[in-house]
């Protein structure tokens, strides 16, 4: 994208995903954020589109699609309804990817392959009440027996915990019960299994009809064929998934920033206030023309990081930085969106009020802001 323009397919997949989201998302999006209730309904239509796995090689059943066209999908639900967004983004970033990556062929074909299709549901399950940011301090053990391993632990926070058929489980590999040190890997755990189970399910500020849960694992039996990548490889699968995951997150703050935008823009050309439209007034053009900025900043710095990872290209301080800055443009967007809007902004009447309680988590989750920044000075110090 030297140019600046988008590919034929990419324009393809944008509107597609548009023209989607305006019919099937946005009717359903302050019902289900009202209902908290994951959209079932949409999920499927997203699947028969081959959205659920989008970014998954066709031998598995996704569509093999580029990053920059997987993050324009996502912009464009987030647009309309940033829990569907995230959901997408949950689905393909955080389970599809490191199984793409790391799994083993009958990995792919026996979790890959019913997420393509509709038919299961997948999750990521790092944090815990003592790892949050500081990610390697995993409490979680798993204690090898025989061809098998023994779960213990618990998993807070976690995006479609609730309803995933399968998760990756980061747990320390240790000899008993008593040893403290650990390797971390990841391993694949289905529902069903014995010892596994969900715990609360959390009531959330925004992305409401995204479920987010606690998971409690209580000597969960896991085969050993369930391990993704390597022993002792979790640390490093997660660091790699959150840099590539972030590019999403960065997408999804884009799209809630973007639908802000044009909903303020809209209202203050149909609002009249001393006996013209508001837009008229200097104080609300300077602040459209700083959002319209700001915005287009964010999306060159999200589509360049979609850019790197289609090149190969390191990902660490590019997503990091796409991150950082369209999640805080959501938040100053969605603010001065409301602002705009007055009186009526606050009311939930308007989607202005559900934009910005889901910009929030934008700048929260796959790595604080504070992260990012961590992880930009520290790519900006080598050497």
């Amino acid at each position: 994208m030297t140019n600046f323009s988008l590919t034929p397919a990419q324009k393809m997949i944008q509107r597609i995903v548009r023209d989607f989201a305006q019919k099937e998302v946005e009717p359903l999006a302050s019902i289900i954020d009202e209902e908290e209730r994951f959209p079932y309904e949409t999920v499927e239509k997203m699947a028969a589109m081959n959205l659920l796995a989008v970014i998954v090689p066709r031998e598995y059943g996704g569509a093999s699609a580029d990053a920059l066209s997987y993050i324009i999908a996502v912009e464009e639900l987030s647009k309309v309804c940033a829990s569907t967004g995230g959901i997408l983004a949950a689905l393909n970033s955080l389970f599809c990817y490191p199984l793409t990556k790391y799994g083993t062929e009958e990995q792919k074909h026996k979790f890959l392959t019913p997420i393509t299709k509709g038919k299961k549901l997948g999750a990521f399950a790092l944090t815990e009440p003592e790892a949050g940011s500081d990610a390697i301090r995993q409490d979680t053990t798993a204690i090898p027996d025989g061809d098998n391993y023994v779960i213990n632990g618990t998993k807070i926070f976690i995006s479609g915990g609730d309803i995933a058929d399968f998760v990756i489980v980061f747990a320390k590999v240790v000899p008993n019960r008593k040893k403290l040190r650990g390797r971390i890997t990841a391993f694949i755990v289905e529902k069903g299994m014995p010892g596994f189970s969900t715990g609360t399910k959390e009531k959330k500020l925004g992305i409401r009809a995204s479920g987010t849960s606690e998971l409690v694992f209580e000597d969960c039996v896991v085969p050993r064929e369930n391990i993704l990548g390597e022993v002792a490889q979790g640390f490093e699968i997660a660091m790699d998934v959150l840099d590539n995951g972030r590019i999403s997150i960065g997408a999804q703050a884009l799209g809630i920033a973007t639908g802000a935008f044009e909903a303020a823009t809209k209202y203050s050309k149909e609002r009249k206030q001393f006996g013209q439209p508001i837009c008229k007034f200097q104080a609300i053009q300077w602040m459209l023309a700083d959002m319209s900025t700001q915005i287009e900043a964010a999306r060159l710095l999200v589509y360049k990081a979609a850019i790197y990872k289609d090149e190969g290209r390191p990902l660490s301080m590019v997503s990091a930085q796409a991150k950082l800055y369209a999640s805080e443009v959501a938040m100053h967007t969605t603010t001065k969106a409301i602002q705009i809007h007055g009186g009526y902004g606050y009311m939930r009447d308007y989607p202005l009020e559900r934009y910005f309680r889901d910009a929030k988590i934008t700048e929260i989750y796959e790595g604080t802001s504070e992260i990012q920044r961590l992880v930009i000075a520290s790519n900006l110090l080598k050497g």
